[in-house]
This record gives C-alpha cells, sequence and structure tokens, in this order.
C-alpha cells in the first residue's frame, strides 16, 4: 500500500527529501541552544566573565536563527510535496476510473469515489505533510536531547526511561479503540455523499412528491452516524493531552525534586545543566506528544489509504486487442451468455445466437428486465459476454483495440447525459473537429436544428450540468445528433426517443434510412410504432430470444409481440 501511494510523489522527491533534512538541522540546533544557555549560566553569568557571555551569547542567537531558517524550509519543501502529492494522487486515480469497465465501475458507488478522491486524498496530503517532517523531528528530537541529558545526569535522565512505557502502553490503548471509529466514519461518510447526491439529481421528483422531509431525516440519520463515530474517536484521542501532561508534569517533580538536591550537596550537578534538563524534560515529553498524534494522523490515514488503493489497484476487467480497423458494422452473437457480477450469478442473458447484417435496421423489443440494454452494451465492450463470442465486422470485439471499437459503435444510452459547457461543445464530444457546418446537420437528422436554432444564442447556448436547461426530448436529440457526429458502422439507441413525439421519432427514423443507409442500427424501444418499419425485429424475454421476424412476421407468430402490439392499438385508441 505504501509502496502504491509513493509512486505518486513522482516529481516532487526532491522536496519530499529536503523537508526532513532541514528538520533534522533544526531539531540538532534546538538540542545545541539549551547547552549554550547552561554553558553560559555556569560558566558566564555565575563567574561575572562578560566576554564569555557576549561570545556565547552570540552563538547562542546564530543557532536560533539559523534552526529558525531550517523551520521555514523544512515548512516550506514539505507543503510543496505534500500538495503535489495530493495532486498527483487526484490525477492517478482519476485516470484509474477511466479506463475502468462497467464491470468496475459498479464494485464503487459514485459517492464513494468522490468521497475517495476529495475527503481521502485530503487526509493523506495532511499524512504526508506530517510524515515527511514532524515524523523526522520528532524522533531525531527525541533522541538528540536524550543523549544530551544522559551527558548532563544520567541518575536522572533515567527518569525519562521510566516514563516511556506508561505513556505507550496509553497511547496503544487509544489507537486500538479510535482506528475502528474512524474505519466506520468513512463509510458513512459515503452514505451520506449519496443522500445528498440523490437529493440534487432528483430535486424535482423531491418537491413534486413533496419528500422533503423525508430527505431532510435520510440526510440527518447519515450526519448522526458520522457525528457519533467522529466525537467517539474524539473523545478517544483527548485522552492523549492528559497523559502527556502527567508524564510531563512527573518529569519536572522528579527532576526538580532531585535535581535540587543534587545542586545543594555540591555533587557536580550545576544550575546551568539543572535548567537544560528541564528544558530536555519538555522536548522529549514535546516529541513524544508529537509522535503519538503522528500514530492517530496514520491511524486516520491509514483507512483513507486502504480506499484510495483500492481504486488505484482496481485493474480494468477489459483489455483492448491490437486489432485497428473495423471491416463494416455485421454483427454476430454465438451463443453468448452473460452474467452481472461473474460466476455464480443468474444469467441477465441466456444463449444469444443472432446475425445482424451491416447495414441493417434491427428493432429489439421485450419486457422490463428481458436484458435488452445488457445485449447491445456487450458490443462496444461496454461488458464482457461470460460466455460465447460477440463479434463485428467478422471479428471478436475482444480482438480489437477498445479505442478503434468504441469509435466505430456510437451509443445513446438510456440515461442521457450532457455536460456543462455549450450545444457545439457537448455535439463535439461525438468529433472533436467537427465543423459547424457538419453539427447543423448532424442536429437535422436527429430533428434538433429547430428547437437549437430558436435559442437565443443558438449552437452558443449554454448548458447546464445534466442539460437540466433543456426537456427530455430535446436532450434525447442533442445526444443523438452527438453520436451521430462519429460517423459510426454501427448507431445504437437504448430507448432513446421515448420522450419525442410519435411524429419526431417518424422523421429521426426517416432520416436515418435515407442519410446512413450503410449504419448498422439497432433501436431498443418500448412502442411498436419505433420499430415496425425495421429490418428485423428481434424480442427478448427473460434473458433469451422469443422470435426474430420483421412486424409482419411476428404479428402472425408471435404472442409476447402480438400481445404488446395489441395493448399499444387499444391504448392509442382509447386517446
Amino acid at each position: 500500500m505504501i509502496k502504491k501511494l509513493a509512486e505518486s510523489v513522482r516529481e516532487y522527491k526532491k522536496n519530499a527529501i529536503l523537508a526532513p533534512l532541514f528538520v533534522t538541522g533544526e531539531a540538532v540546533l534546538e538540542v545545541v541552544i539549551p547547552l549554550l544557555m547552561s554553558y553560559l549560566i555556569d560558566n558566564g553569568i555565575e563567574t561575572g566573565n562578560m566576554s564569555y557571555v557576549w561570545g556565547c551569547g552570540g552563538l547562542l542567537a546564530g543557532c536560533a536563527l539559523l534552526s529558525l531558517f531550517c523551520g521555514v524550509m523544512s515548512g516550506k519543501h514539505a507543503a510543496i510535496a505534500s500538495s503535489g502529492f495530493a495532486r498527483n494522487l487526484r490525477h492517478d486515480m482519476y485516470y484509474a476510473l477511466q479506463d475502468y469497465s462497467f464491470h468496475n465501475i459498479d464494485k464503487f458507488s459514485t459517492a464513494s469515489l468522490i468521497t475517495r478522491m476529495t475527503t481521502d486524498v485530503t487526509h493523506l496530503q495532511n499524512a504526508f505533510q506530517m510524515i515527511i517532517r514532524i515524523t523526522v523531528r520528532s524522533p531525531a528530537l527525541l533522541i538528540f536531547s536524550l543523549v544530551a541529558a544522559f551527558s548532563v545526569s544520567p541518575r536522572l535522565a533515567l527518569i525519562f526511561v521510566a516514563v516511556v512505557p506508561f505513556l505507550g502502553a496509553g497511547l496503544y490503548l487509544i489507537i486500538r479503540y479510535a482506528h475502528p471509529a474512524f474505519l466506520r466514519m468513512f463509510k458513512k461518510y459515503d452514505r451520506l455523499n449519496t443522500v445528498v447526491q440523490e437529493n440534487l439529481r432528483g430535486v424535482r421528483v423531491v418537491k413534486t412528491f413533496v419528500r422533503e422531509r423525508h430527505e431532510i431525516e435520510k440526510f440527518e440519520e447519515s450526519s448522526k452516524g458520522i457525528y457519533q463515530d467522529s466525537s467517539l474517536a474524539e473523545r478517544l484521542l483527548a485522552f492523549n493531552g492528559p497523559l502527556m501532561q502527567i508524564s510531563m508534569y512527573t518529569c519536572i517533580l522528579l527532576i526538580s525534586w532531585f535535581g535540587a538536591k543534587l545542586v545543594a550537596a555540591n555533587t557536580g550537578m550545576t544550575t546551568g545543566q539543572l535548567m537544560s534538563l528541564f528544558t530536555y524534560v519538555q522536548q522529549i515529553l514535546m516529541s513524544l506528544m508529537m509522535i503519538s498524534m503522528i500514530l492517530v494522523m496514520i491511524t486516520m490515514s491509514r483507512a483513507a489509504a486502504q480506499r484510495v488503493t483500492e481504486v488505484l489497484n482496481e485493474k480494468s476487467t477489459i483489455e483492448g486487442g491490437a486489432v485497428k480497423e473495423v471491416p463494416s458494422g455485421e454483427i454476430r452473437f454465438e451463443n453468448v451468455t452473460f452474467r452481472y457480477g461473474g460466476e455464480g450469478r443468474a444469467a441477465a442473458l441466456s444463449d444469444v445466437t443472432l446475425t445482424i447484417p451491416s447495414g441493417a435496421t434491427v428493432g429489439i423489443i421485450g419486457g422490463t428486465g428481458s436484458s435488452k440494454s445488457t445485449l447491445v452494451q456487450l458490443i462496444p465492450r461496454l461488458y464482457d459476454v461470460s460466455e460465447g463470442t460477440v463479434s463485428v465486422g467478422g471479428v471478436d470485439v475482444r480482438a480489437y483495440d477498445l479505442t478503434t471499437l468504441r469509435d466505430s459503435v456510437a451509443m445513446v444510452l438510456q440515461k442521457n447525459v450532457l455536460f456543462s459547457g455549450t450545444v457545439k461543445e457537448n455535439l463535439r464530444w461525438g468529433n472533436p473537429e467537427a465543423t459547424d457546418e457538419e453539427l447543423v446537420h448532424a442536429c437535422k437528422l436527429a430533428q434538433a436544428h429547430e428547437f437549437v436554432s430558436a435559442f437565443p444564442e443558438g449552437y452558443d447556448t449554454m448548458i447546464e450540468q445534466g442539460g437540466a436547461n433543456v426537456s427530455g426530448g430535446q436532450k434525447q436529440r442533442l445526444c443523438i445528433a452527438r453520436a451521430l457526429l462519429k460517423k459510426p458502422k454501427v448507431l445504437i439507441l437504448d430507448d432513446s426517443t421515448s420522450a419525442v413525439d410519435t411524429r419526431t421519432d417518424a422523421l429521426i427514423r426517416k432520416a436515418f434510412r435515407e442519410e446512413i443507409p450503410d449504419t448498422t442500427k439497432l433501436i431498443i424501444a418500448q412502442r411498436i410504432a419505433s420499430v415496425q418499419d425495421a429490418d428485423m425485429i428481434v424480442v427478448l424475454d427473460g434473458g433469451k430470444i422469443s422470435a426474430i421476424g420483421t412486424h409482419e412476421e411476428l404479428l402472425r407468430e408471435n404472442a409476447i409481440y402480438q400481445g404488446v402490439y395489441r395493448s399499444q392499438q387499444k391504448g392509442g385508441e382509447e386517446q
């Protein structure tokens, strides 16, 4: 895990090395300063030797300034290194997500991925800064201070050794019980983000059904869980301060008691040495306190590190092949079976065999849950088959380079998505090099040109996030135009005209027949009217092909198709 995270340091290695070097220098100087003060008191002030006072005082001031410089430089390099580390970590996670297959994405919720890229990375950034600065400073200061204390008085320095087991036991208990609370807290952050995300995305539905109170209660429940675990962890961590204070004042009292006796008995202990020991008490125990804080931070960040490395270590279940050209739009399914989640799960598709000639228009009909979307998602390898083969242009899709395959297959998903930006910018997702004339032509084919031209700013109109400022039908038509700009060999419409009227739907299909006759077109629809003029219609039932034929053939021979047709005809007559 540490090795994986360390890969994200990259160009900030220099800063990550310089920060602990300057910190070490700062720690050495902080240990030297009390020794110089003891010499100043014993050899200068008590003897009245002013020349020694001035000389030692100047050296003391120089050490203090140098210590300040080292501290500033260590802070600067630590800040640069930690910020750069967080930047690279987010970059690496985001790029890893782009390579995920749908199977990989299904393992993580959207809210969880957002939390990992924001909250978790921030925890790791803080931990990294503490590691390259405080984690070096505290042990260095502890070791140097102990060495200096033993050089001043070995007998009194043993007091520190006696306190360490007490501190160690206390810190162990704090960390042992705090870590599980932090783990639960991070998971509940995921839940909170999910609640907020769902509420904001579905705010119109929430208000339509007057469910604001219900959503507020969901939010309060998730927030309360975070509060409970966070407050529990913080209460446990709060014992750290009193533990350190007890240890520090115990050491000061013992050193004062025994040190004063040694000074009074004139047994070699001087006033300056006793004062330096007081300073070392503070340095040693402050170092121990900082070490405990480091352990706490690492405890918190360990959970975050596990979650981040899960994203970085997740490998796409789909790897591209070497074929760089799709010969045609012919599609073949041969004995295809597919299961979500792999072996042991129920099959979503079972033993599907289907051949679609290049340039054909194919309608796909079936009830809810009949795996219509699953079938077409296998063509651009959004998922891979569990058994059997899917081929495009006579080549197994697994042999294609992924970019080549997906550039040749344009898919308008069931959930249409537009991004914040202008209409032009959204359309050019299909072809970044498309000219304005090509944009207009694609929109005319998708019956979108008329309403886009009616906007005050036309194709330069800003689309809000998620397409919130256009209707469902307008969004569908823009997504179809975007797909057409790819000039694909295979065009898949996954129930992508459900929000447009039947006249517009018919005009879109007419444009497809006339303008892109060589493109293989797969149309998933709920309305018989949307597919009745297709070259062939595939009827799916329970993940299996129930029948294949033309509109007339299916009306004569297939009970499922007949039932759908009659229900829609009856509904149309009633209207």
